[in-house]
């Protein structure tokens, strides 16, 4: 042990800790300063930073024994609080900086730093000390983060003043639209929103410490499982196995589609007979303290048969190949797609074709804040689970078979989430968590490491996709022809769904009369294949994005102009036969002609010898829903001091639900003259909420807000009176009127049938992406100069969420178009190793420009957002190359070895 005496926020502490403690997990669990978050564990995010003598430090990575007898340690609490902030927290409040807020802390700390050695930071200053620093963002795509440290600035330098930070309601009290700052802000820039592991720390002392044993092998039958030596170790209360749960052990993968030949019960809460992918959980280690529990995990003992391990879609789909689920196919789901007149014919008569082979990769996301949750048994004996899930009430039905309690007696609860991306839409740990609470009746928790959260959790499914456009000299799109195969893992949840987003999105936003297609899915020992934003777009919108610019250079026809003869105009249909809803892709088109002509123009100009500039375009769709009639209920209550409460499972992984439940409700009870902040927000709990659906395909802004404005009317029909006044709670409960009503709404929509054809989705999400590259000819290192999306999503709910999810989504897809990659399971387990995007890998310039074409079926005409920004930004981004120096990628990501062996031939 070491004493230290140390001031800490400005107050001494005498310091009595194991030398090799971290910095972080002292601050964190001996003083409660949880503003201090450990995301990667590893120094690679800099979502733990605090100042320790003037110095910016990882603290995650720093042992207490580099302290030195009188050492000055600043974390965010000592920065500002809630009631005394500093600028630079009213800045990233401004700036809607603090999208799911985990980062915030860390960046907050670093900016402070940066500032306090130079108050004049330029923005390239700004730029340079958040990469130095490893500062780490997913959500934001960085611009934020600069701009508030901008304004911050100039606040601590005089220049500005706070209040010019501030928002202010407009005189006409409506916040839609505006860029009204999201209720969670406050508590996310002080560091006082307790996350998952935050929660973890403040739990009762029984509380159970849980750490996984997890196969090291991609494909094995299990032979054995010795936990005996593990039982004996110190703290250890129990060590599960399968034989501990009373269920089928199974998580459901809710089939939905006739035709799958798999039954969805294929993947277990913990191993049994078979491994079926590396990380696999085995067991699970309950003890005292997480070193126990891990020490314990280390020391159970798996007798494993190795089998071979299919390691992709082609070679599960191997005449040799075994089942990896004996009596089901490799190749378990198949998905047609016909359109119009047999293509055969116009193909063999068409002035031109173009064909081409694309693959999209296992991009993983990469949330700082690694999956964690944990589970208890309430005073109603209820199993109560909490978790990052953006889909309770789903994932209750998935896991209450396996572990063999009726859903009525579950409860599920989303804690503060720190990004999910999709992931979360596939139960994770919460089966795991409810398993050991079971076993041992008592409180348990589990947070994963970041290699556990890389090889644990889902992955986006690979898609391999052949694809051929027939068409005349003119450029007119005749027919199309698709082939793609869904590398969707071990696990069949979602597959089936998956492999239809390739028959609703592949040509997404052109006229193209004559459409054949098919699609398959496909199990694999890879990772096992979750929703990750974008859904299926960023596969099949490569294709048929990259396609066109092909089709293009073979026409001698400039690649816009190739797009504005084709895209949607009235008459059009798109794949699945939909009649869209609005027809902007035209005026989107006109408006990104003169930001590409001088982009263009400028590309050519600024191109040298060593580096050469390149321009590239791409549209974008995505549909808002979870296909067919999707259904949202959300309840809405007036209450005794004139508040009205809002419940609802608008789940959140950073987009902004609270603003978005806020935003709806508030437009919707403008007549009541109610201010923002007498609605209160009860989300995400089943115990109190009503079902609203999951939190994905950019469903919730118009599916769940049709619901919360059916609610609010209905609310407030009760509450008026005959001469258009109100009625208060007193006169509702004198007049024995209801002051709770459930709003609900289902979308008018049809799904697809067994030949893609229907009409999925109720709302659409439009863009024309504009990327602008630098390729080193000397090296094939791109990088991405300037970005711009012209997007239509309806009307804006909120300015800052908004922007926030457009950055965020394109930065993502530059990390997919060019570093970003799950194939080598031990190499791209870390941060850095899976090509995770820092600040000066995405550019400053991020243009934003919108186009708001009301949506007939949006709530007060707005649309979904967070899929847009990932649709195919990666393809603009790998046509620019292209274009740049002549080099096309087709199977991302575009390392600079793949360009620079274009450049030389090879």
């Amino acid at each position: 042990m070491i004493k230290r005496m140390v001031t800490i926020n400005g107050a001494p502490r005498m310091a009595i800790t194991r030398p090799d403690t971290t910095l972080a997990t002292y601050l964190r669990e001996s003083l409660g300063l949880t503003s201090v978050k450990v995301g990667c564990g590893q120094g690679h995010c800099g979502s733990c930073n605090v100042i320790v003598d003037g110095k910016l430090v990882r603290s995650c990575s720093y042992k207490m024994s580099r302290l030195t007898e009188g050492a000055t340690i600043t974390t965010l609490e000592g920065i500002g609080t809630p009631d005394n902030l500093h600028p630079l927290q009213v800045a990233w409040m401004a700036h809607g900086a603090a999208q799911c807020g985990f980062c915030s802390p860390g960046f907050i700390v670093s900016a402070k730093a940066l500032i306090d050695t130079n108050p004049k930071p330029s923005r390239d200053d700004v730029r340079d000390w958040f990469q130095k620093h490893r500062n780490a963002c997913r959500c934001t795509g960085y611009k934020p983060l600069v701009d508030a440290v901008m304004d911050a600035a100039a606040v601590v330098r005089g220049e500005m003043k706070v209040d010019d930070l501030l928002y202010r309601i407009p005189a006409d009290g409506r916040i839609w639209g505006t860029k009204y700052p999201r209720p969670s802000a406050l508590a996310k820039v002080t560091g006082t929103l307790d996350f998952g592991a935050d929660l973890g720390i403040k739990m009762p002392e029984e509380t159970l410490r849980c750490a996984l044993v997890q196969a090291e092998a991609s494909h094995a039958k299990i032979l054995g499982i010795d936990t005996s030596e593990a039982e004996k170790m110190p703290g250890v209360f129990k060590v599960v196995t399968h034989k501990d749960i009373k269920g089928k052990n199974r998580i459901t993968g809710l089939i939905t589609f006739p035709s799958n030949k798999g039954d969805g019960w294929d993947r277990p809460i913990l191993c049994d007979e078979k491994v079926f992918q590396y990380g696999d959980a085995i067991a699970i280690v309950c003890a005292d303290t997480e070193e126990h529990a891990k020490a314990a995990a280390a020391a159970v003992k798996v007798d494993l048969e190795v089998l071979p391990a299919y390691m992709s879609a082609p070679a599960a789909m191997a005449d040799d190949a075994m089942e990896i689920h004996p009596g089901t196919p490799n190749v378990y789901f198949e998905q047609h797609l016909v359109k119009g007149p047999e293509t055969k014919p116009i193909f063999d008569k068409a002035d031109v074709v173009v064909e081409d082979d694309f693959y999209v990769g296992r991009q993983p996301h990469m949330p700082i804040e690694p999956d964690v949750g944990f589970a208890f048994f309430n005073e109603d004996g209820k199993l109560c689970i909490h978790s990052k899930s953006i889909g309770l009430h789903l994932h209750l039905y998935m896991i209450a078979p396996g572990l063999g309690i009726e859903p009525d007696n579950i409860i599920m609860v989303q804690n503060p989430t720190g990004g999910t991306f999709g992931y979360k839409f596939s139960p994770t740990m919460e089966a795991l968590v409810g398993a050991a609470a079971m076993a041992t009746g008592r409180p348990v928790f589990l947070n994963y490491s970041w290699y556990q959260q890389q090889t644990y959790t889902g992955k986006r499914s690979p898609f391999f996709i052949n694809l051929r456009y027939a068409a005349t000299r003119e450029g007119k799109l005749l027919a199309m022809e698709s082939d793609w195969s869904v590398d969707h893992g071990p696990y069949s949840e979602f597959g089936d769904l998956l492999t239809l987003r390739g028959a609703q999105f592949i040509g997404a936003g052109y006229d193209i009369p004559s459409i054949r297609g098919l699609g398959r899915t496909v199990c694999t020992n890879h990772a096992w294949g979750s929703a990750f934003r974008g859904y299926g777009s960023p596969q099949s919108e490569f294709a048929s994005e990259v396609l066109m610019d092909e089709l293009a250079e073979k026409l001698g026809i400039d690649p816009l102009e190739l797009r504005y003869r084709n895209v949607y105009r009235e008459g059009a249909t798109t794949p699945t036969g939909q009649v869209p809803e609005v027809l902007s892709l035209p005026e989107l088109l006109d408006t990104a002609r003169p930001r590409y002509l001088a982009a263009k123009e400028k590309a050519a100009r600024e191109s040298t010898a060593e580096v050469k500039k390149g321009v590239g375009i791409s549209v974008g769709v995505y549909g808002c829903g979870l296909d067919g009639p999707d259904t949202a209920e959300i309840a809405v209550e007036l209450n005794e001091d004139g508040t009205v409460t809002i419940f609802a499972t608008w789940h959140d992984h950073g987009q902004g639900a609270d603003m978005g439940t806020l935003g709806t409700a508030h437009e919707a009870l403008r007549p009541l003259g109610i201010a923002p902040e007498n609605i209160r927000l009860v989300l995400n709990d089943t115990a109190v909420c009503p079902n609203a659906g999951p939190a994905g395909g950019s469903r919730s802004q118009v599916v769940v807000g049709r619901a919360i404005k059916a609610g609010c009317e209905l609310l407030l029909g009760g509450m008026r009176k005959a001469d258009g006044t109100f009625r208060t709670y007193a006169e509702m409960r004198d007049e024995k009127i209801a002051t709770r009503y459930s709003g609900k709404w289902s979308a008018p929509c049809t799904d697809c049938n067994a030949e893609g054809q229907g009409s999925p989705f109720a709302v659409y999400m439009y863009g024309v992406f504009l990327a602008e590259v630098s390729v080193e000819l000397a090296t094939g290192k791109t990088t991405v100069d300037k970005m711009t999306l012209v997007a239509d999503i309806g009307k804006i709910v909120n300015r800052l969420t908004v922007d926030g999810q457009l950055y965020g989504g394109i930065a993502q897809g530059i990390g997919l178009a060019l570093s970003e990659d799950f194939e080598d399971i031990k190499k791209h387990s870390t941060m850095p190793g899976a090509g995770f995007p820092y600040i000066k890998q995405i550019p400053d310039e991020i243009d934003l420009v919108y186009v708001e074409v009301p949506r007939p079926e949006g709530p007060f005409g707005a649309g979904g957002v967070g899929e847009l920004p990932l649709t195919c930004p990666h393809a603009a981004i790998i046509n620019a190359i292209h274009n740049a120096c002549g080099v096309r990628v087709t199977r991302l990501p575009a390392l600079p070895e793949k360009v620079l062996a274009g450049l030389q031939g090879k």
